[in-house]
């Protein structure tokens, strides 16, 4: 195998994009090695703000082909001995010649075959030909096209280095030529950098203060900034979504220590961090107490010289944004939080829907009816005190600035007003879970406005027909749907989802509640969530269709009969369970449902097939009120042996029409047994 090497230069590109970019990268490049029959190995991927790279070992041919094709029938293509216009169309589409055609049984019938032999071309050869496709073959959140060219990508194309076996392989997209020179650090390396051998790729650019490999360049910086935090007296606050930011932002990296005015301190720690992190991309730095230091942590993308200057200028710039940031939190608590709820008025929640005022008072109004459903026991004036303040942060000047402080503000200010703790928590809370693994309420309260929030959302946009489709999803509605199907599992998991859904609707007022799809729509996007997290923990597919079938709308119910079915599964008493329904079924299906009894017509097999099915209703009956579903399935699988009996004992499509249904009236009452939990049909069995 021989050595190659392709990088894609450009202007920079967006942080958000690199790491999903090479991942498709890869991929792609992958699935045309496959595609084009060349053998690969140690594949190794490589990015910075200004390249993607591919290194690998390819073999130096693609495999030779030999198939053999099947054709169309004989009796289409071959008549009378001669080769028919199919057959002719068959040979020319393979490029053979007709007399290299074939006969061949398959399935009991002859077609045609031809054979074809493809000598392998030079991987050389086929790369030339393959990677425009793949680097173009790229998507993008958003693309742009340069000059007058018919090219889109994320940034202009700056330069190509495509090298096998120290070679250049020939190829262009627009004006750009593949070759072997690449570009070191912007600032640091005016020269293109020659790869004279491309087994020390990432040597050069080092030298050309580049370090290319993304994860070596991570755990740099991560131990760089540890070390200034030390230096400074402190420990850095590591965020992981913050150092993979700053990873994609420098190709050469370079921490150094800062320091802000003790007078910000005065501040919430939260006030302080959003513009560190969010608009500067700092590490915050703390003492051994947790507390917060007038210390930051940036990242410089260059070498370590002037950094003093360099501290010099952030500083700056953190101490302007520290500066509004006071200022707005001071105006902002000139006047209590309840002041800026009727300010909510002038803000629309969405076209359709009213504004957030609005949603307020639906937040207020619901609040309480979905306390007691939810089985929440905390005082009804802290309930709608939450409620009503919950959006009132929206109106402050510091989350008009700092979006990413909505809620938490909303907590500060409420605490500053006198508000009740849990008030204040639960203004916070209610954001939550603000993202993918993020945590949910951990107050009682705060699950319920959360609940709240989120269930109004959902009903007033489904209500206008917005519904997330494909990977659309502007509003964010599919978050806020997992974020119930989490809180309704944990926080209240015996709580219908469905009675929410129709209380939310109720208070949109009659004229949500004349579209009758709109309930069905949002419970298939609730049991779609459900079923995605399901997979996600690793439950089969059959088991969770066959609980979801059912119109249960208790989350947490659903996970439990999902769970406890997983695990009987593994029994060897699931083949009797399966077994004792599949017989009924198959005989029910057929001849219908019945539950006509007459049982002064039973025989003594049908009184005592009759006196089991009895007591296994009751037992179902306790199983499904307690939650007990592991007693509940060895329950139906105990049916198995009576069931045999009875099917041993009488034949079932009897010609009297009375014991006929009488039997097919127990046999229905079996399987509605077992449909009580979940729909059996749809386990499969191999």
């Amino acid at each position: 195998m021989k050595d190659f090497l392709l990088e894609v230069g450009v202007e920079e590109f967006p942080a958000n994009v690199i790491e999903n970019s090479l991942k498709q990268l890869g991929e792609r490049f992958v699935a045309n090695l496959e595609l084009q029959r060349i053998n690969y190995s140690d594949l190794q991927l490589f990015s910075t703000p200004r390249r993607l790279a591919i290194k690998a070992k390819l073999a130096e041919n693609q495999e030779d082909l030999n198939e053999e094709i099947k054709g169309p029938p004989k009796s289409i293509a071959y008549q009378d001995g001669e080769w028919t216009k199919a057959g002719l169309g068959f040979a020319r589409s393979q490029n053979v010649d007709p007399k290299d055609l074939y006969l061949k049984d398959f399935n009991g019938a002859e077609y045609v075959y031809a054979s074809r032999y493809i000598k392998g071309k030079s991987t050389s050869e086929v790369l030339a030909k393959v990677l425009p496709e793949i680097i173009l073959g790229l998507s993008f959140p958003n693309s742009m096209r340069w000059g007058s060219y018919d090219i889109k990508f994320a940034r202009p194309i700056a330069w190509l280095v495509a090298l096998f076996d120290n070679q250049v392989v020939p190829f262009s997209i627009g004006r750009i030529n593949s070759g072997n020179k690449t570009f070191g650090h912007r600032q640091l390396c005016e020269k293109p950098v020659e790869i004279a051998d491309l087994n020390l790729y990432e040597n050069y650019l080092k030298e050309a203060y580049v370090i290319v490999d993304s994860s070596k360049r991570k755990e740099l910086i991560r131990q760089q900034v540890i070390s200034k935090a030390k230096e400074v007296g402190g420990q850095v606050l590591l965020d992981e979504n913050l150092l993979n930011e700053v990873n994609n932002l420098v190709e050469y990296p370079t921490a150094f220590a800062g320091k802000f005015a003790s007078e910000f301190l005065d501040l919430p720690q939260e006030v302080i961090i959003t513009p560190m992190k969010e608009h500067q991309r700092y590490f915050p730095v703390v003492d051994h107490n947790n507390n917060l230091l007038p210390v930051f942590i940036g990242v410089r993308n260059g070498a370590d010289n002037h950094l003093d200057l360099v501290a010099e200028g952030n500083e700056r710039v953190l101490s302007a944004r520290l500066a509004d940031a006071k200022f707005f939190y001071q105006e902002d608590i000139k006047d209590s939080l309840e002041t800026k709820v009727q300010k909510l008025k002038d803000v629309v929640f969405q076209d359709g829907l009213g504004t957030l005022y609005d949603k307020t008072m639906r937040l207020i109004n619901l609040a309480t009816e979905f306390s007691d459903l939810l089985g929440i026991e905390v005082d009804r004036q802290l309930i709608e005190r939450a409620a009503l303040l919950a959006k009132a942060d929206l109106v402050t000047q510091m989350v008009f600035e700092f979006p990413e402080l909505q809620g938490i503000m909303g907590s500060k200010y409420a605490l500053v007003s006198g508000e009740d703790m849990l008030v204040a928590r639960a203004i916070e809370e209610h954001y939550k879970p603000r993202f993918a693994g993020d945590s949910i309420p951990e107050t009682e309260l705060g699950i319920l406005i959360s609940l709240v929030d989120k269930i109004d959302t959902l009903v007033g946009y489904f209500s206008l027909d917005i519904i997330p489709t494909g990977s659309q999803d502007p509003f964010a509605l599919r978050r806020q749907a997992l974020g119930v199907v989490q809180m309704l599992r944990s926080g209240a998991p015996n709580c219908s989802l469905k009675q929410l859904f129709e209380k939310s609707l109720a208070a949109y007022g009659s004229e949500f509640q004349a579209k009758n799809d709109t309930l069905n729509k949002l419970l298939d996007f609730i049991k779609q969530r459900v079923r995605g997290l399901m997979r996600d923990e690793g439950y089969q597919y059959d088991l969770i269709d066959a609980v979801l079938a059912l119109e249960v709308y208790e989350v947490g119910d659903l996970f439990k009969r999902v769970v406890d079915l997983s695990a009987f599964r593994k029994y060897s008493e699931f083949e009797n369970l399966h077994v004792a329904f599949e017989r009924a079924a198959n005989i029910v299906s057929k001849a219908g449902f019945t539950d006509k009894f007459e049982q002064a017509r039973f025989t003594e097999a049908d009184q005592t097939f009759y006196n089991h099915v009895v007591a296994c209703e009751e037992k179902v009956n306790n199983h499904l009120k307690s939650g007990d579903y592991a007693s509940l399935l060895q329950a139906l699988a105990d049916l198995r042996k009576p069931l045999d009996d009875f099917f041993d004992a009488e034949m079932i499509m009897h010609e009297d029409e009375v014991v006929r249904a009488n039997r097919l009236s127990l046999l229905s009452k079996t399987v509605s047994l077992f449909d009580s939990f979940a729909d059996f049909r749809k386990i499969v069995i191999t």
